[in-house]
């Protein structure tokens, strides 16, 4: 692939409810930091209201405060459910968020996962993605220094305008989420926007990866555009330990308690099949099927390669972060990935194979040993005949 692909984690977050729930949000900052120090190069931060797991109602606080704790990582809204609030007020947030950053901030929309934060909002779900397009439209012209006069069945601008422009010209990187419906990929191609895959593991998901994608790529040409695919982020969960029965042991700590949330109140999880209740273990079927890597660095590999072979070059890979493990596994799980995957997946060791192999093949390795010896052997010749020359010529002296 020529597409350098990039690490990085997806932070909903999912916190079990039996847990003290001000730890689990300090937990959640010292992971970035961690990944950070790994060389993970993107953290991407969920927005939810409801169902007690996904306990970070506003991303653009929790990167405030992880920008104040990370140097180099970039952080981004993943997503901004923009149904949910006034254009301006989400235009001026990212915009405060570009300057505190120094551009580090990226912008991730959405119309808004969790059919549960919608009902509570009073909001119909079938208005959530029109919304969504309506709402990006206004945001880009106040982005641009536009001054925006805009009603809507929802929100209503008069003379608008924001006050302080983008740090990044001309404007934070903007993705838009996609999972199944082909209205990311269109919104994508319309403006040119990365695409936040955050289901791309699960079956109907993996299945239109390509179609989203060419979806996307046909619309971008329509409207003079190219898509970048180093702007096309695929998230998936992953867990790795040295061996397999390590990471399914580890995951024994907390995979239940998710799996449960996971399929009881997000749309795009799989639901359980009560024909497939006594046909072997659940965890066991969610590997194999691809859906998630409960294993070794090998097992990622291959889960990379899949992706790959599937959607073609992507930028960056999103782990999901679960907490299936404890934290100690868990950070342990992310050095593995940093250290034995993305080392393979970039082919970064390729030129030091080609060394190696050079320095130790068998005439190589003879022809430089016997020069090194014979270089020995001569060095040690001419210290003795020095010595002897010495030690007579002294003796002529007295």
């Amino acid at each position: 692939m020529a597409t350098r692909l990039r690490s990085g984690i997806f932070l909903a977050p999912f916190h079990p409810l039996d847990e003290d729930p001000t730890l689990c949000l300090e937990r959640d900052f010292e992971l970035i930091e961690h990944v950070e120090r790994l060389g993970y190069e993107e953290a991407w931060v969920g927005e939810h209201h409801s169902g007690g797991y996904e306990i970070i109602a506003s991303p653009e606080l929790f990167i405030a405060a992880a920008a104040q704790r990370t140097k180099r990582i970039r952080l981004g809204t993943g997503v901004v459910s923009l149904p949910y609030h006034n254009p301006l007020t989400v235009a001026n947030r990212m915009v405060q968020l570009d300057h505190q950053t120094r551009g580090r901030v990226m912008f991730g929309v959405g119309p808004g996962l969790l059919p549960s934060d919608a009902f509570q909002l009073g909001i119909d779900p079938m208005s959530q993605r029109p919304r969504m397009i309506e709402a990006i439209e206004i945001i880009l012209r106040l982005f641009a220094g536009e001054r925006v006069t805009a009603e809507s069945d929802w929100f209503k601008l008069v003379d608008a305008a924001c006050h302080l422009l983008p740090y990044t010209q001309p404007h934070p990187e903007i993705s838009v989420a996609s999972s199944v419906t082909p209205s990311g990929g269109t919104l994508a191609g319309r403006h040119g926007f990365g695409m936040l895959c955050v289901a791309a593991t699960q079956a109907g998901a993996f299945d239109a990866l390509a179609v989203n994608w060419e979806i996307a790529n046909r619309v971008a040409a329509e409207h003079g555009r190219t898509m970048d695919a180093q702007k096309l982020r695929l998230v998936g969960p992953v867990h790795l330990a040295e061996t397999r029965a390590q990471a399914i042991e580890n995951v024994k700590f907390g995979y239940d308690k998710w799996a449960c949330y996971f399929a009881g109140i997000n749309p795009i999880a799989p639901k359980p099949d009560p024909a497939q209740a006594a046909d072997g273990d659940p965890l066991e079927r969610a590997i194999s099927s691809g859906a998630i890597v409960v294993g070794t660095p090998d097992d990622a590999i291959a889960q990379i390669r899949r992706l790959q072979d599937k959607q073609g070059e992507f930028g960056c890979f999103l782990q999901l972060a679960h907490n299936w493990a404890n934290f100690e596994n868990t950070k342990k799980s992310y050095e593995l990935w940093q250290r034995h995957v993305m080392p393979v997946i970039n082919g970064v060791n390729a030129s030091r194979r080609a060394a190696f192999d050079w320095a130790t093949e068998a005439g190589n390795a003879s022809r430089f040993m016997g020069a090194a010896a014979a270089a020995a052997r001569q060095t040690i010749k001419a210290h003795y005949a020095g010595a002897a020359s010495t030690e007579a010529s002294g003796a002529r002296e007295t």
